[in-house]
């Protein structure tokens, strides 16, 4: 089966700086992947080769089995940059439409309708973007790059100008696009948020791919910590199979357990061992 995504050997030079160092990345159909890495690690190159933004200086890229770039690949995509920028005189409405003429949808007024409800901005049809909140106006911009219904979505720091609600709001709808089989490449510094909604992780630094996996794989058992009368005691290290021998033993010495915690290393902890090793 076609990938929404497929990166092979992507390599891209900027004068003497290596932005990009033979990449290679898939993102299945319907698949949710967030890409981490400091700031110029080369994850917005790659989104940007992504998009036929920048021509790679060696390897290929394909959206939906096309050469990226293409117009079928350019029909198949959404994206919607870090620093976007609206007319503020626009209504939100007037803005979809704009955008639906600009991608060549047919989606008309049931699409526009459909796709602000989507971003909990039914009641925001004809206000004016200027008149927005940041955070409204980045529900906006996830809204206007879902016109036409493209099979991939390219997201570069999409909640990072939100409310705790807002967030919650944009979890909710990556998890509808992936009921509905839209892929989802996922730019952001919030592992938190990656370590909720996203299937896959890829780290990239210094134009590398230097881990790839889910959130659980990458992560790993840290130990047990075992709460008992006198307090926590923690076992650092110490497996799931450890954790029979650990309470006899304190049981032995005279403690009462009141509860057992299997303790694991978090995404953030994966990410900073992965990048911190490089360097």
């Amino acid at each position: 089966m076609t990938g929404a995504l497929e990166v092979r050997g992507l390599a891209k030079r900027y004068g003497a700086t290596q932005a990009l160092r033979g990449v290679d990345l898939d993102v299945a159909e319907g698949e949710l992947v967030g890409l981490l890495g400091p700031n110029g690690a080369g994850k917005s190159t790659l989104v940007k080769s992504a998009c036929g933004l920048v021509r790679p200086s060696a390897g290929s890229v394909k959206v939906c089995g096309v050469p990226a770039g293409s117009p079928p690949a350019r029909r198949a995509l959404g994206y919607l940059a870090e620093l976007f920028r609206f007319p503020g005189w626009a209504s939100a409405d007037e803005l979809l439409e704009l955008h639906q003429r600009l991608a060549g949808s047919r989606g008309g007024a049931a699409e526009r309708a459909s796709l602000l409800e989507l971003v909990g901005l039914s009641d925001a049809a004809g206000r004016r973007v200027e008149t927005m909140s940041k955070g409204m106006q980045q529900r906006l911009g996830i809204a206007q790059a879902l016109v036409g219904g493209p099979r991939l979505l390219l997201l570069d720091e999409p909640t990072s100008a939100l409310d705790p609600r807002g967030r919650r709001i944009v979890r909710d709808l990556l998890s509808e696009l992936r009921r509905r089989g839209v892929a989802v490449l996922l730019n952001t510094h919030l592992l938190s948020e990656v370590e909720r909604v996203c299937d896959r992780v890829a780290i990239i630094d210094h134009g590398e791919l230097l881990a790839e996996g889910s959130p659980a794989a990458l992560s790993h058992p840290s130990g047990v910590e075992v709460v008992t009368a006198s307090g926590p005691r923690r076992f650092d290290g110490a497996a799931r199979d450890e954790v029979p021998a650990i309470v006899e033993r304190l049981v032995a010495e005279g403690e009462r357990i009141y509860e057992v915690r299997l303790l694991r290393s978090t995404l953030e902890d994966a990410y900073l061992a992965v990048v911190e090793g490089t360097r």
